[in-house]
């Protein structure tokens, strides 16, 4: 937990590198204390940064706001492996990130019937299926309010992650959504009180969805927009990321068609497909080293791909990404490719924070 004297130093960095989280990061690295990497800097706009925060300290006070610091233990510890993960989070319901499993679920504002009621009928079976379900969006029109309803109907915590502070709710009419989320669940931001939702704002809080998020599944999404700025985060981080499939003369489909050609997205047609690529244990089955019926011949496998596996069966405790690229000498690009093709043939397993595993 923070110090509440720490707590206006923490504040009043992240307003003076608002924007630039790795630049605030770098400090703390090198003066960990908050109040002597507050002192250390020389910049013109620490008074009113300053300022700014004790507004805020009083704020979080009043409200009684939580707030996590990137170094503390009780930070969320999937996004604390994020090299963009914000110094401090500003939080507001009955939140738990520590136990359970956590999946962002996003898609186009424009969401068709199809692509609500797919939403719905996913987040109901899935929470039906896995102990201790925490479902993650952004609160936005389509996609995103149908996850969040799906998940206060199951009775399971759905967070919420805006582009403002806690002093508002955007769009004003989820409202009740909002409200009824602070019971199970609740309200994560890095935005201080009176930020506004500009759209830079909900550019940046996407990578907090991906970042939360165990995998990513994208539900529907056009040729371009947020939940593909989403999905490509998630992918650079080395999380799984999920696009259900449409026709190709479906516009709302557009960007989940390409995700899966990209080799970005595996295809996800139900919930046993998401679980089965996780390698998830279920309240009906336990998980399994090795899945009914998988073939263990490896003569299916291409030349680059069995390397990779090798490699992976020789590490007992699983390689990251970055060690496999340069213990085989093959490109980062190729490498994803690779294992992503393995993830599907279910021959590893991949965990946060970029780490693999042959199954």
């Amino acid at each position: 937990m923070i110090a509440p004297d720490q707590l206006p130093y923490i504040i009043a960095l992240t307003h003076l590198y608002e924007g630039r989280p790795r630049l605030a990061r770098e400090i703390l690295a090198v003066y960990p204390d908050p109040k002597e990497a507050w002192d250390r800097i020389s910049l013109a706009g620490k008074p009113a940064s300053w300022e700014r925060a004790m507004q805020e300290t009083e704020f979080v006070r009043k409200h009684q706001i939580g707030t996590y610091y990137l170094h503390d233990a009780d930070y969320p510890h999937l996004l604390a492996q994020c090299p963009d993960a914000p110094v401090l989070l500003y939080t507001k319901g009955n939140i738990n990130f520590r136990d359970g499993h956590f999946i962002s679920i996003v898609g186009t504002r424009q969401a068709t019937e199809r692509g609500k009621l797919f939403t719905r009928d996913l987040v109901f079976e899935l929470a039906q299926q896995l102990p201790h379900l925490t479902i993650i969006s952004g609160l936005a029109y389509g996609i995103d309010i149908a996850a969040h309803r799906a998940a206060l109907e199951a009775g399971i915590p759905t967070l919420i992650i805006p582009g403002h502070g806690l002093d508002r709710i955007y769009p004003p009419t989820h409202r009740n959504e909002a409200v009824r989320a602070l019971e199970n669940g609740g309200i994560v931001t890095e935005y201080m009180s009176g930020s506004t939702p500009e759209r830079h704002h909900f550019v940046a809080r996407n990578r907090i969805i991906a970042g939360l998020s165990e995998c990513t599944v994208v539900v529907e999404s056009r040729a371009r927009g947020g939940s593909l700025i989403t999905a490509q985060m998630a992918f650079d981080y080395d999380r799984p990321v999920f696009a259900v499939p449409g026709r190709c003369s479906d516009d709302a489909s557009a960007g989940c068609n390409c995700l899966i050609r990209d080799q970005r997205a595996a295809l996800l047609q139900s919930p046993d497909d998401l679980i089965e690529a996780m390698i998830w244990a279920t309240a009906e089955r336990p998980v399994q080293t090795q899945l009914p019926g998988m073939d263990t011949n490896d003569s299916d496998l291409a030349p680059q791909e069995l390397t990779l596996l090798n490699l992976l069966r020789e590490a007992d405790n699983g390689m990251l990404v970055n060690d496999l690229a340069e213990e085989a000498d093959i490109s980062y690009s190729e490498i994803i490719t690779t294992l992503m093709m393995l993830e599907m043939k279910k021959r590893v397993k991949s965990f946060p924070g970029g780490k693999f595993m042959a199954v």
